[in-house]
């Protein structure tokens, strides 16, 4: 190597190592004012334990207001459902109040449809007397279709309204449907079954709504003992 290319070489390697001291000494003194400005250990660890102390109050009114919160969800679920149940007791009594008045409108109108069916009964079996009998006969003939009519009507009302009634002759006594107004003394029909019905019985909907007056057969029962003790 010629030494004029030596002679360079080693001119830029000491400037090289001159600048490269003067790097290291300028960063050595940005790095004091650092170094004295950073907090030492003990004040880390009080500031970690400060840290921890605010974050343990805070998790504790979170607690607290979770447990706030949780109180007034559970009152408030108590609070609906007895409202719910004084819903459902309001409703209860206003259909029970409905049922019964529902009940005694059919009711009257049973007792009007027992009118009509009794009018228009005696309508057929009238026989008017000899004077004056073709008129009176037209007469009673019509006011008898004009109550038969309004006879299938009311009926045709009562069945829409789920009224219907009862089958009682030829059937065994049943005391939750039937009241025993007259007792029978016929050897020839099983005792204890209803011979006659006085007056109608009614269902609404599967529940009664009137029971039947019958005439129960008693063979067995003497002469001074008449009174019907069946529904006892």
């Amino acid at each position: 190597m010629d030494e004029a290319v030596k002679a360079q070489l080693t001119a830029d390697f000491r400037a090289y190592l001159d600048r490269a001291a003067e790097w290291e000494d300028s960063d050595e003194s940005q790095s004091e004012p650092n170094a004295a400005a950073g907090p030492d250990l003990f004040t880390l660890l009080a500031e970690l334990a400060a840290l921890k102390s605010e974050v343990k109050l805070e998790s504790r009114q979170v607690k607290s207001a979770l447990d706030q919160f949780r109180d007034l969800f559970d009152s408030l679920r108590e609070r609906e459902a007895r409202l719910e149940e004084e819903r459902d007791r309001r409703r209860e009594a206003e259909r029970a109040a409905d049922k019964r008045a529902q009940k005694d409108l059919l009711l009257e109108l049973l007792d009007l449809r027992d009118r009509l069916e009794a009018g228009h009964e005696q309508a057929l079996r009238f026989r008017p007397g000899w004077l004056g009998r073709r008129r009176a006969k037209r007469f009673v003939s019509s006011m008898a279709e004009g109550l038969a009519m309004n006879l299938r009507r009311l009926e045709e009302s009562l069945t829409r309204r789920g009224v219907r009634p009862l089958t009682v002759v030829g059937r065994p006594f049943d005391p939750r449907t039937m009241h025993a107004a007259e007792l029978a003394q016929n050897p020839k029909l099983p005792e204890g079954h209803v011979v006659a019905e006085l007056r109608k019985g009614f269902l609404h909907e599967d529940a009664l709504l009137r029971a039947a007056e019958v005439v129960v057969n008693r063979p067995s029962t003497t002469k001074a003992d008449t009174r019907p003790h069946l529904n006892n």
